[in-house]
């Protein structure tokens, strides 16, 4: 899946917060659980990092990306604001 289609879905499941969904609830318990979300995935990932198996760095990594877009949608950052950011700092050698 590409990030755009899922920062797509993303926003789409904190609008419509459809029964059963992860996002919608993570939404409905509001911003102070999701920087919290944020933060652990962050730790996972310097964790996973810490050791020779790269499967559980690759897991936390997606859970943290994922966790970062809930982020960005609820507080509304298009994810080419982003891109724009990371474009901007690229050094050309």
């Amino acid at each position: 899946m590409e990030f755009k289609e899922l920062y797509k879905i993303i926003k789409n499941r904190i609008e419509k917060k459809p029964e059963g969904s992860y996002i919608g609830k993570l939404a409905e318990d509001g911003l102070d659980r999701m920087i919290q979300k944020v933060g652990e995935e962050a730790i996972e990932v310097v964790i996973a990092a810490k050791n020779t198996d790269n499967k559980q760095l690759i897991y936390e990594s997606s859970d943290l990306i994922f966790h970062l877009f809930i982020l960005l949608a609820k507080k509304g950052v298009p994810l080419e604001d982003v891109e724009d950011e990371l474009l901007r700092r690229r050094q050309v050698p």
